[in-house]
């Protein structure tokens, strides 16, 4: 979602910002704005990329030490010039950018126009400015206490940051629901939404947590809560984070890199965890609930996109190891449902950014109701971990990409190990059984790497289906998820139709849409389904629809069925997900790109989903 960009201190503002504005670029925006202070204020914002507002400011003497920048993406108002950030208060003197929604902006400024405001944009943020300027002319209140008072009054979720042409030395920022962090430099600061503008600078960062308003000049921070009450000796946490991590690295595109990180990726998610000639599984992080995993009754996973996706595989394979009921929940619906939740059950919540809005809110509904709550997450210091009684996270390194690749694939090996830790808690697998599987669990990083060597194989089938409108995706038991993944990622970055089924299913609908046009992708690697699955092929090529195989390496009889068959490494069933979605995920990105898609930033879509 937007993208936010602060810095007070001694250096040149602008040159920090605009690249800071390029960092968060993958998060997905529409239009992009800047505020400096250089003897007055300064307000510069444009549709279209940072690239265009870079043009557009090209030819004008951009100074001051003190700014701010933003990345939107359109919620109240179409894009455009005039809804962008940064919106203004009537009196010019202040000035915003926000990330979130003003729910209960409508009625406040419906107020405030009764009072002779006059408003230039569309946008729920400018409701905001004008409020706290209302508030100071009302009452006589200085700026900081203004701000405080006027976020008391507002419902929703926000990330804020104000400058003001009457103190500018002075930078105010403020969260609710909306990730926001502070790097600490020495007689600087910076603000952004996540740790990638920062971490060229400083490693020193301060999370700002809900309800909490700071007050940042060159040499000071003060930090409150909306209570007006001070947070004394704010944590100050230091980034694991390497600003080569944030780089292409020769690649065309970030996604194409994360899909060749993954083996390293996997091998990270599992260093330290798994020691195979011993048979056991440690987790750090939720070894405390040992008792608590021992007697659960039930476990929910709550996700959004591809992490929902990751809880599919999830649920099978704990049902299978761990032998414990498992229900997996979209929290976009879980959160307005009135689920039956006790102490008894224990709750999943997987984030790649940790600050998904939705599965925030079912992490408090849950919460209320009594549930133990471990979280799944990659952004160490996000929202999510420090909500959550406990979770384990990821390692697999920044992701700038929008479509989920290698976040997907360490979210599956962290469920894989959970599923094997709880069996083992609750004695549900033998030791033997438990070092066959984490023996063959250590080799997935170079199995992973054998499946990539299929990706010039994977481009000229590509070729075949760049002009396709629609596509099926079909697999049985835990290649189902990976079916659904491996549509989302088709239609996420080439704009076709896809659509992921149970191969089972395709007789309850989807084969009235099978004809000469339709490529239909099938995981078809050797597996308890297997012969199954042949079945379901055949129904199709009988259909003259055009198959799309990924196999098991030497398997024949799929290949003399199938139009194209894309070859995977022989595994356990357990770990077809981990090594099936590579081809998926390089058969999307060679679509897009022939297409000519903006891979790493795909239309209207957002790496994080900060608002709802």
């Amino acid at each position: 979602m937007c993208g936010i960009v602060g810095y007070i201190g001694y250096r040149e503002a602008y040159p920090i910002i605009i690249k800071g504005l390029h960092r968060l670029e993958y998060r997905g925006y529409d239009s992009a704005g800047i505020a400096l202070y250089d003897k007055d204020l300064k307000v510069y914002k444009k549709a279209g990329k940072v690239s265009d507002l870079e043009n557009f400011v090209k030819d004008i003497e951009m100074h001051g030490s003190i700014g701010m920048g933003h990345t939107r993406w359109a919620t109240h108002g179409a894009p455009s010039d005039r809804n962008s950030h940064p919106h203004s208060s009537g009196n010019r003197k202040l000035t915003i950018i926000h990330n979130g929604i003003i729910e209960n902006y409508g009625p406040i400024k419906e107020t405030l126009i009764a009072k002779g405001h006059i408003f230039k944009s569309d946008t729920d943020t400018e409701v905001l400015i004008h409020l706290v300027e209302h508030i100071q002319n009302e009452t006589g209140l200085d700026l900081r206490e203004a701000v405080r008072v006027a976020l008391t009054k507002v419902i929703g979720a926000y990330a804020i940051v104000i400058m003001s042409a009457d103190e500018p030395d002075l930078l105010i920022a403020a969260r609710k629901g909306s990730p926001m962090v502070i790097g600490v430099g020495e007689g600087e600061y910076f603000i952004a939404s996540d740790a990638t503008p920062i971490v060229e600078y400083t490693k020193n960062v301060i999370y700002l947590n809900d309800n909490e308003v700071a007050y940042i000049r060159r040499g000071d921070l003060l930090i409150k809560n909306i209570d007006n009450t001070v947070v004394q000796t704010p944590y100050i946490q230091e980034l694991d984070l390497k600003l080569e991590m944030l780089e292409k690295g020769g690649y065309d595109h970030f996604m194409l890199k994360e899909i060749y990180e993954q083996p390293r990726s996997i091998r990270d998610c599992m260093r330290g965890r798994i020691y195979p000639q011993q048979g056991k599984v440690q987790l750090g992080g939720i070894k405390e609930y040992t008792e608590k995993l021992k007697n659960i009754d039930r476990i929910i996973i709550v996700a959004c996109g591809t992490s929902w996706h990751a809880g599919l595989v999830g649920e099978y394979l704990i049902e299978e190891y761990a032998r414990v009921p498992v229900e997996v929940e979209y929290a976009s619906e879980f959160r307005y449902r009135n689920p039956i939740i006790t102490e008894k059950d224990l709750v999943i919540a997987i984030s790649q950014s940790g600050e998904t809005a939705d599965t925030m809110a079912a992490i408090e509904l849950a919460k209320e109701k009594g549930a133990t709550i471990f979280g799944i997450c990659n952004v160490v210091g996000a929202s999510i971990p420090r909500t959550t009684h406990a979770g384990v996270y990821t390692h697999a390194g920044p992701e700038i990409g929008v479509a989920s690749t290698k976040a997907f694939t360490a979210q599956v090996t962290v469920l894989t190990l959970m599923a094997f830790y709880i069996a083992q808690q609750r004695g549900r697998i033998t030791q033997s059984k438990l070092v066959e599987h984490l023996t063959e669990l250590n080799t997935i990083p170079e199995l992973v790497e054998r499946a990539l060597k299929s990706n010039d194989h994977i481009k000229e089938i590509a070729a075949k289906f760049k002009d396709s409108t629609n596509c099926l995706f079909l697999g049985r038991g835990s290649s189902f998820p990976v079916a659904l993944e491996g549509a989302l990622k088709l239609k996420e970055i080439s704009y076709i139709h896809a659509e992921g089924y149970p191969a089972a299913e395709m007789k309850h609908g989807p084969i009235a849409l099978i004809d000469d046009e339709m490529p239909v992708v099938f995981i078809a690697t050797k597996d308890s389904s297997y012969e199954k699955v042949i079945s379901n092929i055949q129904e199709v090529k009988a259909r003259k629809g055009h198959v799309i195989a990924i196999v098991t390496e030497g398997d024949t009889q799929v290949k003399g069925m199938a139009d194209y068959v894309i070859e995977i490494p022989q595994t356990d069933e357990a770990f077809v997900p981990l090594l099936a979605t590579i081809p998926l995920q390089l058969l999307a990105y060679h679509i897009a790109v022939m297409r000519g898609c903006n891979v790493d930033q795909p239309r209207n879509l957002a790496k994080s989903v900060t608002v709802e």
